[in-house]
């Protein structure tokens, strides 16, 4: 099933069941719960982004070839940072290049996000992936100014800027991606490809991060793990190439759907 999360004519935040025509089928109950899919059609009036996260953990350098890129050491566990809940942006909504903590150094990276669908707790790798309600697009945007300068050596500053995680379109439930470590991901920046991989070549798999990040912790449903990035980053191309105000940014991932959103500088 792919879930979508919207708003209504009288301003009602919903989710719905979306339809291979296009149209959309109102779900009643928690979707982390007790729910079903109606047959009344959804006034979706705006999309938002499918989940309003409880919890925003990412993974850094998780695929061999973006590690190299870096010249960064394969990690013997997984690199584990944050971001807080005011980053996440709706599809089609602006990107907002921070001009008060100004950066001219914003990066995109196209990641797919896992949405935890009930609690986990020292859960093994072979259980992982029964803890997941879902997945979606996401972009880890990144100043890479504040990232690596200008945030006394850890990563949350460069990352935690409001609207620097879009996810979307949709939320596709896990039953139809039973191997998320198979999925084409690519970036596309004003119609070039930036980036373009697969997530097999994930250094630490789907349910070896879940495994992880349970140990001796409580993931809640509604957490959503972002898993890491592909090569073709702005900060590692010759010479770099970072977003710009008026730039269009899109990340697609294969069962999933493409996720746009346009680049504007904070007001």
């Amino acid at each position: 099933m792919k879930i979508i999360r919207y708003s209504d004519s009288q301003g009602h935040i919903a989710q719905a069941a979306q339809q291979a025509d296009g149209t959309a089928l109102v779900i009643e109950g928690d979707i982390f719960g007790e729910h079903r899919v109606t047959d009344r059609k959804a006034e979706v009036v705006k999309l938002l982004a499918p989940i309003q996260p409880v919890a925003i953990v990412c993974i850094g350098l998780n695929y061999k070839f973006h590690a190299e890129e870096t010249k960064a050491a394969i990690p013997q566990h997984p690199v584990v940072f944050m971001k807080l809940p005011n980053v996440i942006q709706h599809p089609g909504e602006p990107i907002l290049l921070p001009t008060h903590l100004k950066s001219d150094k914003v990066d995109y990276e196209c990641e797919l996000a896992v949405v935890i669908g009930k609690t986990a707790k020292n859960v093994s790798k072979a259980d992982a992936l029964r803890h997941v309600l879902g997945y979606t697009c996401a972009n880890d945007v990144s100043a890479r100014d504040w990232q690596k300068h200008g945030g006394g050596g850890q990563w949350c500053r460069g990352k935690s800027f409001d609207t620097f995680c879009p996810l979307g379109p949709v939320l596709v439930t896990a039953d139809e991606i039973p191997n998320p470590n198979s999925l084409a991901i690519k970036t596309v920046l004003n119609g070039a490809t930036m980036q373009d991989w697969n997530t097999n070549d994930m250094i630490f798999d789907v349910p070896t991060l879940i495994e992880f990040l349970s140990g001796s912790t409580t993931l809640m449903p509604g957490t959503v793990i972002l898993t890491g990035t592909p090569h073709g980053v702005g900060m590692a191309r010759t010479p770099p190439v970072f977003m710009k105000d008026g730039d269009v940014v899109s990340v697609e991932i294969e069962k999933i759907g493409t996720l746009t959103n346009p680049v504007r500088l904070e007001a």
